[in-house]
């Protein structure tokens, strides 16, 4: 067969081999993925952040996970002082999911916004009632909370040992210049005018965890949260310490960090759900990143849970998403442009379903597995988008059937909704943004 119809028989296998799915907010959108059912982890997928779309679906899949098969962990690409916000929130301890303060560093849309308010409405009403060791978690897996990490430290420790808190201090002076700017930490290490940091918050966590029995004995949750901050202290510090070797390693960093956190999430024969993008819940190695020396959390959830772990990935051809020109400017809705031709995304454009969902593991899906054995291009939009060097900006190559096990198609997608800063009140005409 010539190429032109090769490419007609892969779209006609694409055809073949989706589910049609209906919208997201409708009633039967949860059941198309009763098969997730059966697994310990189930990874959720996104190739923008900031996609209306793909956060309502993750939602529905979510919530019906929760309510029907015992998922009790939601584990996001976020960090673990944010995301302890909502997590009070679902376990009615807070009246608010978004107090002042919380998700305030760029970018804030990203979790700030109604699809996630609404998502933890869901499972505060699934909360309620319910014991404590009954209800479903929210955490976050990031590193990026330097600073507020360091200060939930401080403050168990003055409540529980003050010693120890005397001697935290001394060793978190190391980073505390740089806790505003921590990236400069990583080039003042590197060019020999700042000593590594590493001993000094590594000791901490391990005086933690020598102390673990005695912390515990009165509040066990407020010892497992400190704990946890002290293991991002120990993890950005690395991170950010790497960050001027090589963007590899300090990306290894990372996703080794929120793969060790998940774990520790799901130590005690939990089930969780997790929300990253596609390029940390793909399998790297069957990416372009792989071949370059990355791995992330999905190749490493892969690897040490096997067919337990369901990798999900996300994909659109075009629409609105927001997104910013460059790091730390303003956020805005902006156009997406249609997929290459040569992209993954242009066959599910042509394969002619608006809303889709294609199991590449299932028995039938052989043949078209065998057709995607070749690398194609795939669309990554994080935070930043840049449409006037789009291929070499959001493209890289990939092996689909590899990457994922199951692929969620949407031909035309909108952005998602942003939250004001400042608290947000309750009632829907009140979610809206005061300004883009």
């Amino acid at each position: 067969m010539n190429s032109s119809t090769d490419r007609q028989h892969l779209i006609e296998l694409l055809r073949r081999n989706a589910e049609v799915l209906p919208a997201p907010d409708s009633a039967g959108f949860g059941t198309r993925f009763d098969w997730l059912g059966r697994a310990k982890v189930v990874l959720l997928g996104e190739a923008t952040h900031g996609t209306a779309e793909f956060y309502q679906a993750r939602a529905a899949i979510t919530q019906h996970l929760v309510a029907h098969h015992g998922f009790r962990i939601v584990a996001v690409e976020a960090d673990w002082p944010d995301a302890a916000h909502i997590d009070r929130f679902l376990r009615h301890q807070t009246d608010t999911p978004f107090p002042a303060g919380a998700f305030a560093r760029f970018p804030t849309w990203m979790w700030r916004n109604t699809e996630i308010l609404s998502l933890a409405e869901g499972l505060r009403a699934f909360n309620a009632g319910r014991e404590p060791d009954q209800h479903v978690r929210f955490r976050g897996l990031d590193v990026y909370s330097l600073g507020a990490s360091m200060q939930a430290v401080l403050r168990y420790l003055d409540e529980v040992d003050p010693d120890a808190a005397r001697q935290a201090r001394d060793r978190y002076g190391c980073l505390s210049p740089w806790h505003a700017k921590p990236e400069r930490y990583g080039r003042e290490v590197m060019f020999g005018s700042q000593h590594p940091c590493e001993a000094a918050v590594t000791e901490i966590l391990q005086k933690m965890q020598e102390q673990r029995l005695a912390d515990t004995a009165d509040d066990p949750e407020a010892y497992l949260d400190a704990a946890q901050n002290a293991r991002i202290v120990r993890a950005a510090e690395q991170y950010y310490r790497t960050m001027y070797r090589g963007s590899v390693e300090s990306w290894n960093v990372r996703d080794r960090h929120m793969f060790e956190t998940l774990q520790n999430l799901i130590g005690h024969g939990e089930k969780a759900v997790v929300w990253a993008h596609n390029s940390h819940i793909g399998n790297a190695a069957a990416t372009a990143m792989g071949w370059e020396g990355e791995f992330n959390i999905g190749e490493l959830v892969k690897t040490a849970y096997g067919d337990e772990a369901v990798l999900i990935g996300f994909g659109a051809d075009r629409g609105t998403v927001a997104a910013a020109d460059d790091w730390d400017e303003p956020m805005r809705v902006m156009q997406v442009r249609p997929a290459r031709p040569d992209s993954y995304e242009a066959l599910f454009r042509a394969s002619g379903h608006s809303r889709s969902l294609t199991d590449l593991r299932a028995p039938q899906a052989r043949e078209l597995r065998e057709a995607l054995t070749q690398p194609r291009l795939e669309r990554a939009i994080g935070v930043v988008y840049r449409p006037e060097s789009e291929l070499s900006s959001h493209y890289f190559e990939a092996v689909l059937p590899e990457q994922f096990d199951a692929f969620v198609w949407f031909e035309e997608t909108a952005a998602v909704t942003p939250l004001p800063l400042e608290e947000p009140h309750r009632g829907e005409s009140e979610t809206f943004p005061t300004g883009l």
